[in-house]
């Protein structure tokens, strides 16, 4: 495992996060026999605006019972188990982070949902070339240092003419925002980029760029709403804060602040591979 991804997996393990989750949700009165995908939607979004952003991005998509997907940087799984509820896919989930593929294995068998998880990286995926019809990264490509090289191992495990839809956090002006963040507690962590030098490497991988959105206004109401259910001296028993640990209120406000600066912003990008 190289140095940036070594940093990745230390700023995501927190250690027993099943069993938390599990208490969260005892607390918030849900029961594990009877257990339902969307119990587990305050904890398991881990990205800007939850499963409305998710539900956006694969409005876009051609999705159906037959379609191969795979997630990528699919943490505890909240996106893949989605996608199997919403549109019966078929959905391998792969991840940097053994405790959230843990995590996400054991959630997924506890709703009766049928995604797969694995650990292993995005710059170096564990899977053949042309085994996925649709490819998604939903604010993924924050940690991950080469966008080329991403982009040339989605364009390899892609079938011909398959679709690879982004939303990321990308940086829009000219200030780097304050760590820590969400993604990564130090700057040698975090690698923000133009959304130019997605569209470059995509390019330069043979994909063609087919829709392109840029999500501010969107992410700035979410993070509004995020930190006032975070501002309490209690934070609730089920919730992103789980992920985030100690600090997650310190992360999310410098996300606010970075964000309705307008240097920083969600954005969605779908791409065709070459047929």
């Amino acid at each position: 495992m190289s140095g940036p991804e070594d940093r990745i997996v230390k700023h995501y393990t927190k250690g027993g996060l099943f069993d938390r989750i599990m208490e969260g949700l005892s607390a918030s009165g849900k029961e594990a026999v009877a257990l339902r995908p969307e119990d587990l939607k305050p904890v398991d979004e881990f990205h800007i605006g939850g499963v409305e952003a998710t539900n956006e991005l694969l409005d876009q998509l051609e999705v159906g019972k037959d379609t191969r997907v795979l997630d990528i940087g699919s943490g505890i799984g909240g996106p893949a188990r989605h996608i199997v509820s919403r549109h019966g896919a078929q959905v391998t989930g792969l991840d940097l982070t053994a405790e959230f593929v843990d995590t996400a294995k054991k959630l997924t068998e506890l709703v009766g949902l049928g995604a797969v998880f694995q650990v292993g990286s995005a710059l170096d995926m564990p899977f053949d070339a042309d085994q996925f019809d649709v490819a998604t990264l939903i604010h993924v490509g924050m940690n991950l240092p080469d966008k080329p090289k991403l982009f040339a191992e989605v364009a390899r495990v892609l079938c011909p003419g398959g679709t690879f839809a982004v939303y990321d956090v990308m940086q829009l002006g000219e200030e780097h925002p304050a760590f820590p963040l969400p993604w990564a507690s130090v700057p040698e962590a975090s690698f923000l980029e133009r959304p130019s030098t997605y569209i470059d490497s995509a390019s330069s991988a043979g994909f063609t760029l087919v829709v392109q959105r840029e999500r501010g206004e969107f992410a700035r109401e979410f993070f509004e709403k995020l930190a006032a259910s975070l501002a309490g001296s209690t934070p609730p028993p089920l919730g992103l804060g789980l992920l985030m640990g100690a600090d997650a209120q310190v992360k999310v406000r410098n996300m606010v602040s970075a964000v309705g600066s307008g240097h920083i912003a969600p954005v969605e990008m779908i791409f065709r591979a070459p047929n």
